[in-house]
């Protein structure tokens, strides 16, 4: 047995954009896990896989096709306003493990049987085709997905709700993706170039009346066959397998940091999976990790700052695209008193994704950030869109500024107390107060004369 100080548990995107984080920052890190079993494909934006190819996925981000529309049918209209690139999950997950080893991360390729904590440290054994190895660990990171064993933590718990996704085979056709409502649920299709072609039905689990397991694969066809957006992806093709059933209800691990663990991605929190946006909230909540495992294993004075770092924008995090899930299922009209789209359009709460923001709500108070990959707290802006504060835009510290404009009340405009501020640099200013505008944070401001 080997004792590693950082073992990654989970081969996902959470697990690794957290494994090559930690090396970036010079930690010795072991990421433990496999691909995805199951054959499944995702679609990311534009945006995401930028964000993908800064945090060390380059092969991974190779393995997406070019952008292609989604048709979306929801309250019976269609459009097709959006764009994504769909990905192989289990050639993304391969390409991923490889862009992990090329910055220098242990991996090990196997299914994690057990993970024991003690007092002093934790103990993880792994399957490799048979053959069993434990590693010993200082710190460990759960990233294992919604799989992730609960450790009998509470949990924040939306709708209860079951996916079922079954794998289609057809002829060669253009790639794209489709997402349609119906009146228990709503469906999300793509189809890969090779013809490959993947079908989920999402549903609620108490009142689905699913059939039994050998069963599903009929039960899944009959839908998909009532569907009219459903038809280019069923042309031609044909089921492979069974339907894979996996759980898709929204769900919060109400602690989420300890002194020597952390949980990221769907380990700490996962939502509803409307038009498949898996790596995108994994990215989300992973990618503040290393500065706070940093801190937890070298700043110990700081530690309890930034377990609470982690806690709130996980929880931040999870209700935002609550909300968001919330608003989209609200879209639709056409069965309000279905349960499906009864409990959804309520929940988690009435609070709007982005509440309006004026001058008078902004508030100067300290609050944990990242600061040269460690927590540190420093002083920011909060406002009702914001609650975890803002510290910084275009390399500036926010919290003077407002200080001096309260300061200075609506005799003079922003943009000079902005610039004298800043010393004199006019360009810097005047983007800080054209941001300033479209966040609702400036009004009734006197012209100046030049």
């Amino acid at each position: 047995m080997s004792t590693k100080r950082i073992v990654v548990l989970g081969a996902g995107p959470a697990g690794v954009a957290v494994a090559i984080g930690l090396r970036r920052a010079g930690e010795e890190v072991l990421l433990v896990g496999e691909p995805r079993r199951f054959a499944a494909v995702e679609g990311v934006s534009a945006r995401v896989l930028g964000a993908l190819h800064k945090a060390g996925f380059a092969r991974a981000v190779r393995c997406f096709a070019p952008p292609s529309q989604r048709c979306v049918t929801w309250d019976g209209t269609h459009s097709r306003a959006n764009w994504e690139s769909l990905v192989d999950r289990q050639a993304f997950d391969r390409a991923a493990l490889e862009d992990a080893r090329s910055v220098g991360v242990s991996v090990v390729t196997g299914r994690i049987v057990s993970c024991a904590s003690a007092v002093n440290g934790h103990h993880v054994e792994v399957d490799h085709d048979g053959r069993r190895t434990t590693f010993a660990a200082d710190f460990i990171v759960e990233a294992r997905g919604r799989a992730a064993p609960g450790q009998g933590s509470a949990r924040v718990r939306g709708a209860e709700t079951v996916s079922l996704l079954q794998y289609w085979v057809g002829p060669p056709a253009t790639a794209g993706s489709a997402v349609e409502s119906c009146a228990d649920g709503w469906v999300w299709m793509a189809a890969l170039a090779d013809g490959r072609r993947y079908l989920q039905l999402t549903l609620d689990v108490a009142t689905a009346a699913l059939p039994p397991k050998r069963e599903l694969g009929a039960f899944c066809r009959a839908r998909f066959d009532t569907l009219e957006t459903a038809r280019p992806f069923l042309e031609g093709a044909e089921p492979v397998g069974e339907p894979h059933a996996r759980t898709s209800t929204p769900v919060l691990q109400e602690e989420v940091a300890g002194h020597d663990w952390l949980r990221v991605g769907d380990a700490a929190m996962a939502v509803d999976p409307l038009s498949g946006n898996g790596i995108f909230q994994a990215l989300s909540s992973a990618l503040q990790a290393p500065a706070v495992i940093g801190t937890l294993l070298h700043d110990p004075d700081r530690a309890a700052l930034a377990r609470r770092f982690h806690q709130e924008r996980i929880e931040n995090l999870f209700f935002h695209f609550a909300r968001i899930g919330r608003d989209f299922h609200a879209q639709e009209s056409r069965w309000p008193d279905e349960p499906f789209w009864r409990t959804r359009r309520a929940w988690p709460d009435a609070q709007p994704i982005h509440p309006g923001t004026a001058p008078d709500d902004l508030q100067v108070t300290r609050r944990p950030v990242v600061s040269d990959g460690r927590i540190v707290e420093d002083d920011v802006v909060v406002t009702p869109d914001q609650p975890l504060g803002i510290w910084h835009v275009d390399g500036v510290r926010l919290a003077p500024l407002v200080r001096a404009l309260h300061a200075c009340g609506s005799q003079t405009s922003a943009e000079a107390v902005l610039r004298a501020e800043l010393g004199g640099d006019a360009t810097r200013a005047a983007r800080v107060a054209a941001w300033m505008r479209e966040q609702g944070w400036l009004a009734g401001e006197p012209r100046e004369i030049p």
